[in-house]
């Protein structure tokens, strides 16, 4: 099928983003294409340039009016945790009477809570609800998506939220990336040191048989795992296959940037305490950082990661909503757009690379995701505004009028979007 989008108010290619591989991203960077025009056929974009470029004698299935409309790069979210059950609202509610992330913790909340009522739930339960998330994400444009494990911590739990996830990719047309991030907390009856072992002893192996992750993840940080032991778990994923990622420096600079920047990570996340030695030495290999501003802004907190400091020692920044059900309730990317021009003092084209590209680069999909090119991926997020500005300027709001994924086409906003 050949699918025409023609007369787009403004097309946003990011042309420039791409040849610059993610560093130093400014407005020129952002290839805008006035009254363009986007070429579609079998799932992959074919032109995408001015209207008035378009080939005369092309003959197209459907056609689409882009009047009134800026298209943008489906938004790519590289670090979140959809696969979970139950509620964590308590906590929240906890929170707002005073207590601390960490001081709920301690007492048996946080992510533990999520695990015993992970893993009562069924695989059928857990995929429904993470396809739910899913769809919910793709009404607010997000048309790729990372999704972590890590709320079993224990190998049949966490393969079965792998297979859940897997599952709910199943249903639906975004492209949907999974990481094994058993190495999330440490569970009942284990130390540090004994659950490393079984991680790499018996996970990882289960894991890398069932081929049903492409990315390792592991929580560097105080009371969860040290450099040493994430490098072990690190360098036997990179053994068996798996792409690595690390939570890193998130609490405390504990050298979780410079495992990344050691191991070849594709991304180390969180780095709200990154120090200049861990910021000097992603810049210097080249690691994407993915900042996570919904997090800090849901935890009340004030230390949101230094994203000018990376961005000046040049860093590639990507930018994630951290989705999860304790530190970051929320699938809302745009809003994320918004918090990294007013929190992080990041430029509109550094945050809007942050979402597209740079996220896509984070997760080794950048070769045909994150960017609107001939070649890459039919994945458009098309908006009601005036022009690119007016996007993350609209807080918290969803101006999404159509999202397109794979060169499937939903009207939007909606909150279970229905393809057109």
């Amino acid at each position: 099928m050949r699918l025409l989008i023609d007369h787009l108010r403004q097309l946003v290619t990011l042309a420039g983003v791409v040849r610059k591989d993610g560093i130093g991203t400014t407005w020129d960077d952002l290839g805008i294409i006035e009254d363009g025009a986007l070429a579609v056929e079998d799932q992959t974009i074919v032109y995408a340039g001015p209207t008035a470029g378009l080939p005369l004698d092309a003959k197209y299935d459907r056609h689409l009016s882009g009047e009134g409309l800026v298209a943008l790069p489906g938004l790519v979210d590289p670090h979140t945790h959809p696969c979970w059950a139950g509620s964590r609202h308590n906590e929240f509610a906890m929170r707002a009477e005073g207590k601390t992330y960490r001081e709920i913790a301690a007492t048996g909340g946080g992510i533990r809570a999520s695990v015993s009522q992970t893993r009562e739930a069924s695989l059928e339960k857990l995929a429904a609800d993470c396809a739910d998330r899913f769809r919910r994400m793709l009404a607010l444009g997000v048309t790729t998506v990372e999704a972590k494990s890590g709320y079993a911590l224990n190998t049949d739990g966490e393969l079965r939220m792998l297979r859940a996830i897997g599952q709910a990719a199943g249903r639906t047309p975004q492209q949907i990336v999974r990481t094994f991030l058993g190495a999330h907390a440490i569970p009942e009856g284990y130390d540090a040191e004994k659950y490393t072992s079984l991680i790499v002893e018996e996970m990882l192996p289960a894991i890398a048989a069932e081929k049903s992750a492409d990315f390792c993840d592991v929580f560097v940080e105080e009371g969860y795992f040290n450099a040493d032991q994430g490098r072990r778990i690190l360098i036997r994923a990179r053994d068996l296959g798996f792409g690595l990622r690390i939570h890193a420096d998130e609490f405390a600079p504990l050298g979780g940037a410079q495992l990344a920047a050691e191991l070849g990570a594709a991304s180390a996340d969180h780095l709200m305490a990154v120090d200049d030695d861990g910021i000097r030495a992603l810049a210097r290999a080249g690691i994407t950082a993915t900042l996570l501003p919904a997090t800090t802004l849901f935890l009340g907190q004030a230390n949101y990661a230094p994203a000018r400091r990376l961005l000046d020692a040049g860093c590639r920044v990507a930018l994630a909503t951290d989705y999860n059900p304790g530190s970051s309730h929320t699938e809302n990317l745009q809003l994320v757009f918004s918090l990294a021009c007013t929190t992080l003092k990041m430029t509109i084209p550094e945050a809007l690379a942050a979402v597209t590209y740079n996220a896509a680069r984070s997760l080794l999909r950048h070769r045909n995701s994150g960017a609107l090119l001939p070649g890459y991926r039919a994945d458009v997020a098309m908006f009601a505004v005036e022009d690119l500005p007016a996007i993350p300027y609209h807080l918290a709001m969803n101006d999404l009028h159509w999202v397109m994924a794979q060169g499937l086409t939903f009207k939007a906003p909606l909150p279970f979007p229905e393809e057109i």
